[in-house]
């Protein structure tokens, strides 16, 4: 009687070679030190989870209708952003390269010859013989050892660094964006007022002028009054250069030529916003370049795994069936079957110490991915401090001016109307005039760095990302394709 093959333990044997084993240490995110809240919020509270951090279009929050219209083009068009992209690209398609490695590679061979041979002279050749060969190859490298599976993971780890990395170019782009139109808005703002300073120039010029025709002044007066009007003109004209700047610098960010892009001057500053902080913890899952040193770990854990699995032998396995036959005639007929099976382990003994210092490179780097990763955490605590305490400071100083630039506006109309009475000379006057325009000039200036640590703020709060939108590309429910990428290779 014909004995049956055993099938289950068959079913078992090739489950445990293709399961196998994964060498090398699995990933663990090593802990860092988070404070419990942050040093420039006293009396903080936890805000409720619907304010715990800006959400998606964060820059809404100034209300400025030339930012509203320009922040989505950058992860569209931004050249910055459309290289980490493709960089994202070509760590996906390392994935999938690595993955392949898990199954067989099958080829189908074939080949047709005509030949004649010879017996022993010339006129008693044999006829052409036509004969061929049509051939199903089967190749397979197992990965007992998960060194293939360490690849995939690496290479999945290192997706997510260059995906973490296109959200934090992205919102670095947007950032710069933002902080480029604050400045313009300065720019038009600080426009404004030396506008309004040469009008009030050529006023008080208008006047000295009158009273040196009259005799009634000495002559220096006129000179002076003539000076600082001068001397206003020329500083209005020098603003043009930085602003022209700025509208450069916006248009590139945005993917333009400076020359199609025209930003009309405008009287209104953006809106501060207030923005929730949440607790710091927050940050380890919400700013990308965070997220970005802490999938560089993993694929550095996972490159251990890599280098151990080389001290393990390889094996692989090999098969082959089709056909063969001279003539050709009859090629695809069963007597003209021929297969083989094979299997093949190579295995190193010596190597000097190679593998042992592939290992430990391995390890070193994996230290240097951990240091990274820390180091990374403890800045951006402290950009989100130094925000903090920016906008607090700044927000005492702006108030001080406002005080300042009052009683400054209000000396000044006090000692012109002096001067016209006789009891002061002009030199009073041109004092209290270029008082107020410092004093105007610094709350612009206050103004503007507050605005710019409001921006810096949202980026170092990671804006209205979160490490939840990396995909895995190792399961095949990831797309592969974050929002800005997909809305980015539209175009």
């Amino acid at each position: 009687m014909k004995m049956k093959t055993p099938r289950l333990p068959l079913v078992a044997a090739l489950a445990l070679l293709l399961g196998g084993c994964m060498v090398g240490p699995d990933y663990r995110r090593p802990p860092v030190p988070v404070a419990a809240t942050y040093k420039e919020l006293p009396g903080w509270t936890q805000a409720e989870p619907a304010a715990s951090a800006p959400k998606g279009d964060w820059w809404t929050a100034f209300n400025d209708p030339l930012i509203d219209q320009l922040e989505p083009l950058v992860s569209v068009s931004n050249q910055t952003v459309r290289q980490d992209y493709a960089n994202y690209q070509q760590a996906l398609a390392e994935v999938r390269e690595a993955r392949s490695q898990l199954f067989p590679t099958i080829g189908v061979t074939g080949s047709a010859t005509r030949a004649r041979s010879a017996t022993g002279s010339a006129s008693t050749n044999l006829p052409p013989i036509n004969s061929g060969t049509l051939e199903g190859t089967a190749s397979w490298t197992l990965d007992l050892w998960g060194q293939v599976r360490r690849t995939i993971e690496q290479n999945a780890a290192t997706a997510q660094v260059d995906e973490a990395t296109l959200a934090n170019a992205t919102l670095s782009e947007q950032i710069s964006l933002a902080s480029d139109i604050i400045q313009l808005r300065i720019s038009d703002a600080n426009i404004d007022l030396l506008q309004k300073t040469v009008e009030a120039y050529q006023q008080y010029l208008r006047v000295v002028a009158d009273q040196d025709h009259a005799g009634t002044v000495p002559p220096s007066n006129l000179i002076t009054a003539r000076e600082q009007l001068e001397s206003a003109q020329a500083s209005l004209i020098s603003l043009g250069v930085a602003r022209a700047q700025y509208a450069h610098a916006i248009a590139v960010l945005v993917g333009k030529n400076p020359e199609d892009l025209d930003i009309p001057h405008s009287t209104a500053l953006p809106t501060l916003p207030t923005i929730p902080v949440g607790v710091p913890s927050t940050l380890l899952e919400r700013r990308p370049d965070i997220a970005a040193a802490e999938r560089a770990m993993a694929a550095q854990n996972a490159a251990i795994g890599v280098a151990v699995a080389a001290y393990y032998p390889t094996i692989s396995l090999s098969a082959l069936d089709g056909f063969s036959q001279a003539p050709l005639s009859g090629l695809l007929h069963a007597a003209n079957r021929v297969w083989s099976l094979g299997a093949n382990a190579t295995g190193t003994l010596f190597d000097g110490g190679e593998r042992h210092a592939e290992v430990d490179a391995a390890k070193a780097a994996y230290d240097a991915a951990v240091a990274s990763y820390r180091g990374t955490v403890l800045n951006a605590f402290a950009n989100v401090e130094n925000d903090l305490s920016g906008l607090r400071i700044l927000a005492q100083q702006a108030d001080a001016l406002d005080s300042a630039v009052r009683d400054a506006t209000e000396g000044s109309k006090i000692a012109f109307n002096e001067y016209q009475a006789g009891t002061v000379d002009y030199t009073t006057v041109a004092t209290a005039l270029a008082t107020q325009l410092s004093d105007q000039q610094t709350a612009l200036n206050v103004q503007e760095q507050r605005l710019l640590d409001a921006a810096s703020l949202f980026g170092d709060l990671g804006g209205g990302w979160s490490a939840g939108q990396l995909c895995d590309p190792r399961h095949a429910q990831c797309a592969g394709t974050p929002k800005q990428a997909s809305e980015q290779a539209a175009k």
